[in-house]
């Protein structure tokens, strides 16, 4: 049996009907209840149809009831009231009331066939909600379609049927729809360029260390000058461009950590004169702190290729962390930093036979990576010959060289396709 409430415009819900509703509704199922009790109760009850009986003027209460369901009742919903002024009879329709019909001359079939029109009217709305948001889903579609697209033209410098015939392929493969294959593209792409930059932070902690004791020893000094000014600059653009995306709440956290250990390195390095230990210390608490943001997000990303972007991009650190070890073991009573130099250069190692081993790697990748191994052995020059000025410039042009051979290289992971379609 088609279920019915009745709601009345008392709170009292036991209120007698006005006689001519009364005699309409005879004989059927109904329950009466409170306006102000309307949106719980039918959510409770789940009823086929509500039907509104409104004296003039409207209580407020119905009025709140019906603003709860946004337009969008989820019954059929019908009015019996006195006439109505046209702005009242506007406001109940924009509210959800499907149809309406006066108090004056009400009976049974003149009630049934208003709540046939409710019911015909909430269908009808009902399909025309499924088509527009169907119709908004295939145009939401279409643009996570043409950007995905755009990414991939851009990162392997394809045509635009190259592109969507990937997109189209990786969808048909995960049994999944072009859009949401787009979408993942979008997002894939998105995460590793935040594991990119959250990666750069950590080589640039090591560089700055080692630019300001390169300036303290007189070592190609302009230039040290110049970079640590573009390296500060860079340091603070990833922050700033991190803080826009959604990383999640551990790497929100962990991206707060990463802001405040930066402001300690920026205010250490300004002391005048410079305390090398204490710079280094700073940048050692930025470096742990970029290290846990970049497993964070690498977490968070939910995505195994990108593993090897964040790989990649812990040789950049390696590569200054080693010059600035190196540099600081021949200019102070620094252990530590002696101590780490066998352990760095072991860890560089391991990384890049790894790098050389992974099946992730395209023409390009071999070949920058022919070229990481030949700058390594350079810099492990560098780092022997010490001894002579030649010689430390020699060993931080070759960190350079060997940061700008990594950063090349994890940009090419970064825009592979097998982590951009992960």
């Amino acid at each position: 049996m088609t279920s019915l409430l009745v709601a009345l415009p008392s709170e009292n819900p036991d209120a007698a009907l006005p006689p001519a509703l009364a005699r309409a509704l005879a004989g059927r199922a109904i329950e009466s209840i409170a306006c102000s009790d309307l949106v719980r109760r039918v959510a409770a009850s789940a009823p086929d149809e509500v039907l509104l009986w409104l004296p003039l003027p409207a209580p407020e209460a119905l009025y709140e009831a019906l603003r709860a369901w946004s337009g969008a009742p989820p019954c059929a919903l019908g009015l019996v009231s006195a006439p109505l002024d046209a702005g009242a009879h506007e406001r109940l329709v924009a509210l959800g009331v499907h149809a309406w019909a006066p108090m004056d001359g009400l009976d049974a079939p003149s009630l049934d066939a208003l709540l046939a029109r409710a019911r015909a009217r909430r269908q009808r709305e009902a399909a025309l909600r499924t088509e527009l948001e169907a119709s908004r889903t295939r145009l939401d579609e279409r643009k996570w379609i043409d950007r995905a697209k755009g990414l991939l033209m851009a990162a392997r410098g394809i045509d635009e049927d190259e592109a969507f015939g990937l997109l189209r392929g990786a969808a048909m493969h995960a049994n999944l729809r072009l859009g949401e294959v787009s979408r993942s593209v979008l997002e894939a792409a998105q995460w590793a360029d935040a594991i990119n930059r959250a990666g750069q932070l950590r080589m640039l902690s090591q560089r700055l260390v080692r630019l300001a004791a390169q300036g303290l020893a007189g070592i190609d000094a302009r230039r040290a000058r110049v970079l640590h000014t573009e390296s500060a600059e860079r340091v603070q653009h990833n922050l700033d461009h991190l803080a826009t995306l959604a990383l999640g709440q551990p790497g929100i956290a962990a991206l707060a950590r990463s802001r405040s250990a930066w402001q300690e390195l920026k205010a250490a390095l300004a002391v005048r004169p410079m305390a090398l230990a204490a710079i280094d210390a700073r940048a050692e608490a930025l470096l742990a702190t970029a290290e846990a943001l970049t497993e964070a997000l690498e977490a968070s990303g939910g995505r195994r290729a990108l593993r090897i972007v964040n790989i990649c991009g812990r040789q950049r650190m390696r590569a200054q962390r080693l010059a600035k070890d190196a540099l600081l073991a021949s200019m102070l009573p620094a252990p530590d930093s002696q101590q780490r130099l066998a352990a760095t250069m072991d860890e560089f190692e391991a990384a890049l036979t790894e790098l050389e081993a992974t099946p992730l790697r395209s023409p390009e990748i071999r070949a920058a990576l022919a070229v990481a191994r030949d700058e390594w052995l350079r810099l492990m020059g560098g780092v022997r010959g010490l001894d002579s000025a030649d010689g430390r410039t020699s060993l931080v042009r070759s960190s350079d060289a060997l940061v700008d051979t990594f950063e090349r290289l994890t940009a090419s992971y970064e825009h592979s396709l097998q982590v951009i379609m992960s």
